[in-house]
């Protein structure tokens, strides 16, 4: 009987989602063209030819292998989930891409009626993916595939009305998306999370065996954890230009190379028996990246980038030993990927130093490169002396509203707070609404199962393991702080 109505369950998946690819392809056919050179906006106010394809598509393929690879094999942990932590990360990044492209292009609108395609479509529509990904990962196991569709439809287009907001009115900069990507879809999936833990298929407490990882599993999501690593420069520094873009290179290279190293050392203190860690190695290392991301192209000194990097494991750290099992205990949200601690956390971590960065800009520091950094900061007039100035140089600034610095600071807060309160709000809406699509067994043991949604080998699936494995098999993030300490005692 289980059987017959996954079955049907998996049916009024693939119609909703053929139905789903049929909208997509009739606005794309209505609604896009091709970018008219006319409409192309300078990157980083340069108009020099290599804004272009030439200069995005390396970085843009960076950044496309980090969604498809890197997150993919990041959540394949689980012993008995890796077709679907890697294969629907592959259908949600495929759906998601082409959904983006659509949301964000009707906010924006600015020279015609149609959405203009560029080599920069592609790049954000991933970096809208990178949000679906993140909040995925909070309910990884938990939800069907039905409801995964249902809420990257929804989570796309609130995650272009809050990027909207915080890029069109507030016009806060945050060039690595620690506030619009990271903190965004972190505190969607954790409200996501919380509002279906009234569900009874739900998971009751942390620790389940089905949640533990294989010697196999673990050794895929470090993969994973490691493509992330090597190409997190790439997305914080891909839409910026010249001195931006090598600054947020070097400063997001140091800031992980730190991190990495800080989280290697608190992996061998608090782990069990005194030995590494395998869950901080494979998440926290990687904290670095997203603290670091809302100042990246700040003129903040390398050794800022390396200090940000240690807090971020710092901070991680602590998030898998001691609050994600309290969350789960006290609060009902189950994290299954720890994406509060990987990219919630973190997230406004950078979004706090950004903000104090922002608090101490001087012209005298930045030059006259000020503008670039902060447009609106520049004059609201364009005969003001200073941009009439610049444009002698050939420096063309456009005007901006003649923010203080400490004005702009204060933006930059406003973005990281809408930009929470917009992403629980809208995490519990579309829990209130997967509600509706629950799977029709309502079954707890079909959690964590690849069985449920692939056809599989159930010689391999039996148990988890396959030969050798069972020595290795443990329960992921089951132990407190207290029994994580407990060997040094």
């Amino acid at each position: 009987m289980a059987g017959v109505l996954q079955g049907l369950a998996n049916r009024r998946f693939s119609f909703v989602a053929i139905v789903l690819q049929a909208v997509i392809l009739l606005l794309f056919a209505f609604c896009t063209e091709y970018e008219r050179p006319e409409a192309r906006p300078p990157l980083n106010n340069s108009t020099s030819p290599g804004n272009g394809i030439d200069s995005l598509y390396p970085m843009w393929q960076d950044v496309h292998g980090m969604m498809f690879i890197g997150f993919g094999f990041l959540m394949a942990f689980l012993k008995r989930y890796g077709y679907s932590s890697v294969g629907l990360n592959f259908f949600l990044g495929a759906l998601v891409i082409q959904w983006a492209t659509l949301t964000l292009g009707f906010f924006k609108y600015e020279y015609s009626n149609t959405i203009q395609l560029s080599s920069l479509s592609l790049l954000t529509a991933d970096f809208a993916a990178a949000a679906v990904m993140i909040s995925f990962g909070a309910v990884l196991g938990k939800v069907s595939i039905l409801q995964l569709l249902v809420m990257a439809f929804l989570e796309i287009i609130i995650f272009s009305a809050s990027e909207a907001l915080g890029v069109k009115y507030w016009k806060a900069e945050d060039v690595g998306g620690s506030i619009f990507v990271h903190a965004f879809g972190a505190y969607f999936g954790l409200a996501l999370s919380r509002t279906l833990a009234s569900q009874s298929r739900y998971p009751r407490k942390q620790g389940s065996d089905k949640e533990g990882a294989s010697y196999k599993s673990d050794l895929f999501s470090l993969f994973g954890t490691i493509v992330l690593w090597l190409y997190w420069p790439s997305f914080n520094a891909a839409l910026k230009a010249g001195d931006e873009r090598q600054r947020a290179v070097i400063n997001t290279y140091y800031s992980l190379s730190a991190c990495a190293v800080t989280t290697f050392a608190l992996a061998a203190l608090f782990g069990k028996k005194e030995k590494i860690d395998m869950v901080l190695v494979q998440n926290a290392t990687l904290a670095g990246g997203v603290a670091v991301g809302a100042s990246a192209n700040f003129l903040i000194q390398p050794w800022a980038a390396q200090t940000l990097g240690c807090v971020a494991s710092v901070v991680s750290v602590f998030g898998y030993l001691a609050l994600q099992p309290a969350l789960q205990s006290g609060m009902k949200i189950h994290d299954t990927c720890g994406v509060h601690n990987l990219h919630g956390m973190p997230g406004i971590v950078g979004a706090l130093a950004g903000i104090a960065a922002t608090a101490k800009v001087s012209p005298e520091r930045y030059g006259d490169s000020l503008y670039s950094v902060y447009p609106a900061m520049a004059p609201s007039n364009s005969s003001d002396p200073e941009l009439i100035r610049l444009a002698s140089l050939g420096i063309e600034v456009e005007p901006g509203e003649g923010r203080t610095s400490g004005e702009q600071a204060l933006f930059q807060l406003a973005a990281l707070v809408t930009t929470l309160v917009i992403a629980l709000a809208g995490g519990a809406l579309t829990g209130l609404v997967l509600r509706c699509f629950a799977p029709p067994c309502d079954n707890e043991a079909e959690m964590f199962e690849d069985d449920v949604h692939w056809e599989t080998n159930a010689e391999v699936l039996d148990c988890g393991k396959s030969a050798g494995d069972s020595a290795a098999d443990y329960i992921r993030h089951g132990q407190t702080l207290h029994e994580r300490l407990s060997p040094l005692q």
